[in-house]
């Protein structure tokens, strides 16, 4: 099975077995290395508002899941128990979403980071990632919204 195929069922597994709502959103990873993640939510009668955009809640989750799910792959990739949160988020919405939306995290390196001041130090650490909205098939690489997340992080090897 390869990398992307396998992350993509992950992603289903965890929202069916600890987050429904994810699964009922139907969001599908397209890219996935070690800089880089990803995530297209789908525009549909589940993640869309009364206005045809899409939805202040679908935003979050998309949001929270390429914040993430780096921070899922690169403990994998690593053998490591990583426990992580967001403690906060701030978003800025560009213009209204009405098509198939794109989450892209390009935080890789500051993750590495996070992750490894984390086991040097035994402590939590604490930085804010950015995951930026595109709509590609309406407005190509147009920023539509931007979330800024603070990404908690607490590593240790297993």
């Amino acid at each position: 099975m390869n990398a992307l195929r396998k992350a993509n069922w992950q992603l289903w597994w965890f929202g069916f077995r600890y987050i429904p709502l994810i699964g009922f959103c139907k969001p599908k990873i397209i890219e996935l290395d070690d800089q880089r993640t990803v995530i297209r939510m789908p525009h549909h009668r589940h993640t869309k508002n009364h206005l045809g955009s899409i939805y202040f809640g679908a935003l979050a989750i998309g949001a929270d899941l390429a914040g993430a799910f780096l921070v899922f792959y690169k403990a994998r990739q690593r053998g490591l128990a990583i426990h992580f949160a967001f403690k906060d988020v701030k978003g800025e919405f560009l213009k209204r979403p009405e098509a198939d939306v794109h989450f892209v995290s390009n935080d890789g390196a500051l993750i590495d980071q996070m992750i490894e001041q984390s086991l040097q130090t035994g402590e939590r650490v604490n930085q804010s990632v950015t995951i930026n909205v595109t709509c590609p098939s309406l407005n190509g690489d147009e920023v539509m919204a931007r979330f800024e997340l603070t990404l908690s992080i607490k590593a240790k090897k297993r």
